[in-house]
């Protein structure tokens, strides 16, 4: 559903996000028709589709967040907890089959029970048409409902971190019979799940949530809230400011303005809430070919890299220095990437024959719309011309970001700065999505993720210890994880940057921000504190 189309001259950002509250019946204790306690929640992109098995972007995940519920979920301290299951997955001795209990007494928002049926329709479903595939791959073969309550998957090979991928949002159950008809294809436009919000507006700029009063856990702590999208980072700041967003989410927010917002909230004039830091920035390198295909060119490019530089020069900070492709919270994380030494990146370029009257030239692209993005290569050209200017010389060229995404797999870019978050916490579902190589010839992938993510980097064996990752748990699990983090480090295929937190800032007399383990702001929590 859209909103009415107004034959009148474009307002301005502010007059229209106004003006689209105002024909949802408002939102907030000022705006006209709201009440006290419903809340705007600003963020920058737009939400074309509220299909989980359609989304893909943070703002509509973060959506699905709320409207929707997980068989589990990951607590702020990283501590599993089980949703719509009841318990933890029951494996086979095999690890091959795992039994999931389910929560009675859930409706889904058109009255539908919540059931081992309806949760394996949207299994189904998802593994059928689901846009992000890979958040499942070919992990689960086959679903089957045991009796009402009891779901069994059956899984292709034991994988260790099963509740963690069934935390993901793109797995919200849906109503069957409200997707009756969408068993096969997409419903962009509507939302009928089990959350504690039902979705009561939907357009790409503006969502409206209303709390659900069959909701079977507890009931949010505010009256409603709007979704509101801005497309630009000004205009977010500018409606927080003003009133008409009561709370703002960092995604995509400029790092000039992430840092003045976090200085007033220092100050006390805002209220911050922060994440856990589970998305990475880090630089693909096209290692098949010339001349990045020499590994100690790309162990030069890594120990060249002055994180500590990048990330007070761009971030203020506000980006902590990253030596590994898994964030440091999750279990497993290993800091092995060098860090910065020119001297060792001179002595390893000269061995290469570069140097002395014959510098290596290379081409770094960033995203033209990431504004961190040029910031990153500016400060990184300028720290090269200083440090290895008879070395080492970088070519910039700014790409929009879809642009570039299409020709990754084509191996378009000598090197390109990107950006990845796991769809849930855990360290393999960040090593499969860049490193994993269905068919390699020597040290080269032909056919799989690293090919497609623009590396084209495999090694002998590689594949197989990526596997292995998934079948231990425990610490079992971690010597595994640590020695392919160790190899990938040796060859430096990519190099990591910097880890981003999510944030969001509210204004005062609003309760303060607070994320849950998968770096989702928890909506149902926000709320206008009363004054004394």
């Amino acid at each position: 559903m859209a909103p009415p189309s107004l034959s009148l001259p474009r307002p301005p950002l502010l007059a229209t996000l106004a003006g689209l509250l105002v024909l949802l019946g408002g939102c907030g204790g000022s705006r006209p028709g709201g009440t006290a306690q419903q809340l705007v929640v600003g963020f920058q992109g737009t939400i074309d589709t509220v299909d989980p098995a359609q989304a893909t972007t943070v703002g509509a995940l973060q959506l699905l967040s709320a409207v929707g519920d997980p068989l589990y979920a990951i607590r702020a301290d990283g501590a599993l907890e089980p949703r719509l299951a009841t318990a933890l997955p029951t494996l086979s001795s095999d690890g091959l089959r795992a039994v999931i209990p389910l929560r009675q007494g859930v409706r889904f928002h058109d009255g539908t029970p919540f059931d081992a049926e309806a949760m394996a329709f949207s299994l189904r479903r998802f593994l059928a048409i689901g846009k992000l595939s890979y958040v499942v791959g070919d992990r689960i073969r086959s679903v089957r409902v045991l009796d009402s309550h009891h779901l069994e998957l059956v899984l292709s090979r034991p994988y260790g971190a099963l509740p963690q991928l069934l935390t993901s949002a793109s797995l919200t159950p849906v109503s069957p019979r409200a997707y009756r008809r969408h068993r096969d294809r997409f419903l962009p436009d509507a939302f009928v799940g089990t959350g504690p919000y039902r979705l009561g507006f939907t357009s790409p700029q503006l969502q409206r949530l209303e709390p659900f009063a069959g909701y079977w856990g507890p009931a949010p702590r505010n009256a409603g809230l709007a979704l509101a999208s801005l497309t630009t980072s000004s205009g977010l700041l500018g409606a927080l400011r003003s009133g008409q967003v009561d709370v703002l989410l960092s995604t995509s927010l400029q790092p000039d303005h992430q840092r003045a917002l976090h200085r007033q909230a220092a100050a006390g004039r805002l209220r911050e809430g922060r994440g856990p830091a589970l998305e990475i920035g880090y630089l693909t390198l096209l290692s098949d070919r010339p001349p990045l295909q020499d590994p100690r060119l790309r162990r030069a490019l890594a120990l060249s890299l002055d994180r500590p530089l990048l990330t007070a020069r761009v971030s203020d900070g506000l980006r902590p220095p990253l030596r590994g492709l898994v964030p440091p919270s999750l279990p497993g994380a290993l800091a092995t990437w060098p860090s910065h030494d020119i001297a060792a990146a001179r002595r390893l370029l000269r061995q290469a024959g570069w140097c002395q009257g014959r510098p290596l030239e290379l081409s770094l692209t960033y995203r033209s719309n990431v504004p961190s993005d040029r910031l990153f290569a500016l400060t990184w050209q300028e720290a090269l011309r200083r440090d290895l200017p008879d070395c080492l010389r970088l070519t910039l060229t700014g790409m929009e970001s879809t642009t570039a995404y299409r020709q990754l797999g084509d191996g378009a870019f000598q090197m390109i700065l990107l950006d990845w978050i796991g769809d849930f916490p855990d360290a393999d579902n960040y090593l499969m999505p860049l490193l994993a190589c269905d068919r390699a010839v020597g040290n080269r992938c032909m056919e799989g993720a690293s090919a497609s993510s623009g590396s084209f980097w495999a090694a002998p064996g590689l594949q197989e210890q990526l596997v292995r990752t998934e079948t231990f748990t425990g610490p079992e699990r971690l010597p595994v994880l640590h020695q392919v983090q160790q190899q990938v480090a040796g060859a430096s295929p990519y190099i990591p940057v910097w880890s981003v937190q999510p944030r969001a800032w509210a204004r005062p007399g609003i309760s303060p921000p607070r994320f849950d383990g998968s770096g989702r702001l928890l909506l149902s929590q926000l709320s206008r504190e009363v004054q004394p």
